[in-house]
C-alpha cells in the first residue's frame, strides 16, 4: 500500500507528463473549432488565448502539488530533528523524569499544542512517574494527584488504544477535570508499550490556532511513545543491574568477612586460650611470644576492617565514575596507613559498568596488599587512556618480592586478581623482585563512546 508521498509524488509526475500534451491537444482543438467561423489570426489568437490559460492552471496544479510536497518535507524533517534530539537524551546518562520531559516538550512543540503530559505506571497500577508541559508548576501543585488513567486517558492506558477526540466533555467516558484545571477539548492519546513491567500513556491537548487532530499528528506521536518507552525500559533495567550490583557487593563483603575477618577472630580467639592456658601455668615467656602474634594478628585484622569501612565510604562509580573513585579511595587510603600517594588520574574513562566494577576490585586488592605486606614510604598510582586502551598503574618502593614464588604459594591474592581481569578482557601482569619495589599493570580496551 502506497503512502500519502508515495501518491503526491505520482500524481505530480502524472501532471509534469500529462499537461503538456493535454495542452497541444486543447490548442489544435480550439483551433480546429474556431477556424471555420473567424478568421485565422483571430482564431490563433483565441486558441493561444485558451492555451495560457490551461498553462496558468497547469502551472498552479505544479507548484501546488509541489507547495504540498515541501511542506510534508519540512514537517517530517522537523519530527526527524526532534526524534533525533529525544534519542539522544534516551541514550544520556540522565533521569528517566529528565527524559520523558524532553520527549513530551518535543512532542509538544512539533504538533504545535498547549499542553502534553506523559504518565507511566507499574505492575501494581501505581503511578511511578508523571511529566507535564505547557503547565507551570503552581498551577501543577495546585491539581494535586496526577490523573489516575480514568476516563478517556485510561483507554490508551488500560486498552492499549489510540485516541483521537475533537471534544473530550462529548466523549461519554469523559469524567471531567478538576477543578482549576485549564480547559482542553481536543486530545491525542497514544500507548506507551514497553518491554518492563511498566506502561504509561502520551498524550497533548488543545492544538495552537484551533483545528483536529490528523492521522499524521497521530503517526508522529507514535514515534514519541516509542522513544519514551526506551527511556522507560533502560531505567528499570538501569535499576536492575544497579540491584544487582549492590547484591553482588552485599555477597562479597560477607565472603570477604567470612574468609577474612572471621578466620583472623577465631584465630585470635584460639591464641586467648593458648595464652590463659601459659599464664595458668606460669610459663610467662610462651605467653610473651603469643600475645606479641596476638598484637599482630589485632593490628591485620584492624587494618582490613578499616580498609573496608575505606571502600564502603568512598564514592561509587555510580555516583561519581571511575576516576573519581580511585581518587578518593587514594586519599583515605594514604592517610590511613601515612604512606606518601603520587596520583595521576584521567578525569574521563570511557568503560562498561562491569570493567569499572572488577577494575575498582583489583585496586583494592594491590592497594590491601601494600598496606600489608611492602612497607613502602610511597605510591604512585596513574589511570592513563590511549585511543584504543585504558591501563591502571601502581607502583611503591616496598621491599618487593619474587613473583614466580608468590603466585605458586597463592599469597597476596594473585589469583583472584587475575580472574577479575580475564573476566573483563584485561590483562595483569606484576614486576618485582626483593628490594626493589613493585610495579602492578592492568590494561583493557577502551569501550566505543
Amino acid at each position: 500500500m502506497m503512502t500519502g508521498d508515495e501518491l503526491g509524488v505520482r500524481r505530480l509526475r502524472l501532471i509534469a507528463v500529462g499537461g503538456p500534451l493535454l495542452l497541444l491537444v486543447a490548442v489544435e482543438v480550439a483551433h480546429a473549432l474556431l477556424t471555420p467561423a473567424l478568421s485565422p489570426w483571430i482564431a490563433r489568437l483565441l486558441s493561444l488565448a485558451v492555451a495560457l490559460v490551461l498553462l496558468s492552471l497547469f502551472y498552479d496544479q505544479i507548484f501546488g502539488r509541489l507547495a504540498k510536497v515541501e511542506h510534508r518535507l519540512l514537517r517530517q524533517n522537523r519530527e526527524l530533528l526532534e526524534l533525533h534530539t529525544a534519542s539522544l537524551v534516551v541514550t544520556a546518562d540522565l533521569s528517566l523524569d529528565t527524559v520523558l520531559q524532553t520527549v513530551v516538550d518535543r512532542a509538544r512543540d512539533l504538533l504545535g499544542t498547549r499542553y502534553g503530559a506523559i504518565s507511566v505506571v507499574d505492575q501494581m497500577g501505581q503511578i511511578t512517574s508523571f511529566v507535564t508541559s505547557g503547565i507551570d508548576a503552581h498551577l501543577r501543585e495546585a491539581l494535586g494527584v496526577p490523573p489516575r488513567g480514568k476516563g478517556v486517558l485510561g483507554v490508551p492506558l488500560n486498552e492499549g488504544q489510540r485516541l483521537r477526540l475533537t471534544n473530550i466533555p462529548e466523549d461519554p467516558r469523559s469524567v471531567g477535570f478538576p477543578p482549576g484545571h485549564p480547559t482542553m477539548r481536543s486530545l491525542l492519546a497514544v500507548p506507551v508499550v514497553c518491554r518492563v513491567p511498566h506502561h504509561g500513556n502520551l498524550y497533548l491537548s488543545e492544538k495552537i490556532g484551533g483545528g483536529a487532530f490528523t492521522q499524521d499528528d497521530e503517526e508522529v506521536l507514535v514515534r514519541f511513545a516509542e522513544q519514551a518507552a526506551i527511556a522507560i525500559d533502560n531505567a528499570y533495567l538501569y535499576g536492575q543491574v544497579r540491584a544487582l550490583g549492590a547484591a553482588r557487593e552485599r555477597l562479597r563483603i560477607a565472603r570477604e568477612m567470612h574468609d577474612g575477618l572471621a578466620q583472623v577472630l577465631a584465630y585470635v580467639n584460639t591464641k586467648a586460650q593458648v595464652v590463659r592456658e601459659y599464664l595458668r601455668q606460669g610459663r610467662l615467656e610462651e605467653a610473651q611470644k603469643h600475645l606479641d602474634e596476638f598484637a599482630v594478628a589485632a593490628r591485620d585484622l584492624y587494618g582490613d576492617v578499616r580498609q573496608q569501612i575505606l571502600e564502603l565510604r568512598t564514592v561509587s562509580i555510580d555516583e561519581s565514575g571511575l576516576s573519581a573513585a580511585i581518587a578518593d579511595y587514594a586519599l583515605g587510603w594514604g592517610r590511613q596507613t601515612a604512606v606518601k600517594v603520587e596520583l595521576s588520574v584521567e578525569p574521563e574513562v570511557e568503560l562498561a559498568v562491569e570493567s569499572q566494577r572488577q577494575l575498582l576490585h583489583i585496586y583494592h586488592e594491590v592497594l590491601a596488599n601494600v598496606r600489608k605486606h611492602a612497607q613502602a614510604t610511597w605510591i604512585r598510582i596513574t589511570l592513563a587512556r590511549t585511543d584504543d586502551s585504558v591501563s591502571l598503574l601502581i607502583s611503591d618502593d616496598g621491599v618487593g618480592f619474587d613473583p614466580e614464588l608468590m603466585a605458586e604459594s597463592g599469597r597476596f591474592g594473585f589469583k583472584t586478581m587475575t580472574e577479575r581481569a580475564a573476566a573483563i578482557g584485561a590483562t595483569f601482569s606484576v614486576t618485582s623482585k626483593p628490594g626493589s619495589g613493585t610495579r602492578v599493570v592492568v590494561s583493557l580496551p577502551r569501550d566505543e563512546p
